[in-house]
């Protein structure tokens, strides 16, 4: 008689069980080893040139971390430096703890420095992952040395258009729980952005970009509004 396939299945399954029994016991060690390991990463996300015809900036947001897969030292910077003022008109450096708490996501604990309107003071507490449909996303709360809270969310999608060609989405949102009079903050949303970029890797660690943003800053002196051009790299390493 002829054995049916499942019975060679039945009869390979004994030998590759007991196999994977051996493999599972044997690396361990070898597979916590590994979730010990230090990496290194540094990140470019932003590095470009934002403008019209009133307004030519320069902006930066640029993030790098150290660490394990489950512990992990952040320091993140943004800001952006104006032109014709020669002047910062915002600037902030963070340093974070980061713990994965579950897959692809991270919450986060540490200190803001803020530079510029206004030379402070913030504690951090954030989390970072990537939600469902691979959406990159952000959301930390800032608290101020004088109790003030402000918030911060950003939201990213990368559309891949080709191999190289990809197109990103992305929101960035900055609001504050009260009027903070000495950062010229009005309580609400501070300041919205929505753009798009489009980018080409040259190769993965490296990628020009263009693209546009709408823009909408509210403070206690004045509300405004603008589309600006972009033009900029992304790079990591």
């Amino acid at each position: 008689m002829i054995p049916s396939l499942e019975h060679h299945r039945v009869r390979r399954s004994v030998p590759v069980c007991a196999a994977a029994i051996l493999m599972m016991f044997g690396s361990g060690r070898a597979t916590a080893q590994m979730d010990d390991a230090i990496y290194n990463y540094l990140r470019f996300e932003r590095f470009e040139y934002e403008g019209n015809g009133d307004i030519h900036l320069f902006k930066w947001d640029i993030e790098g971390w150290t660490g394990s897969d489950y512990n992990k030292l952040w320091v993140k910077s943004e800001g952006d430096y104006v032109f014709e003022q020669d002047i910062f008109g915002r600037a902030d450096l963070q340093l974070l703890y980061s713990r994965n708490i579950a897959t692809f996501w991270d919450a986060q604990i540490g200190i803001r420095r803020a530079f510029e309107p206004e030379r402070t003071f913030d504690g951090v507490i954030g989390i970072q992952g990537l939600a469902p449909y691979f959406f990159e996303t952000e959301a930390a709360m800032f608290i101020s040395e004088n109790g003030n809270v402000l918030g911060r969310f950003k939201l990213a999608y990368e559309l891949l258009l080709t191999q190289r060609l990809i197109a990103q989405p992305r929101i960035e949102i900055n609001v504050s729980a009260d009027d903070i009079e000495n950062r010229g903050v009005k309580a609400g949303i501070t300041e919205f952005e929505a753009g798009l970029r489009l980018r080409y890797e040259i190769v993965r660690e490296f990628a020009p970009y263009i693209g546009f943003d709408y823009v909408e800053e509210q403070s206690l002196r004045e509300h405004k509004h603008s589309v600006r051009a972009v033009a900029g790299i992304r790079a990591w390493f």
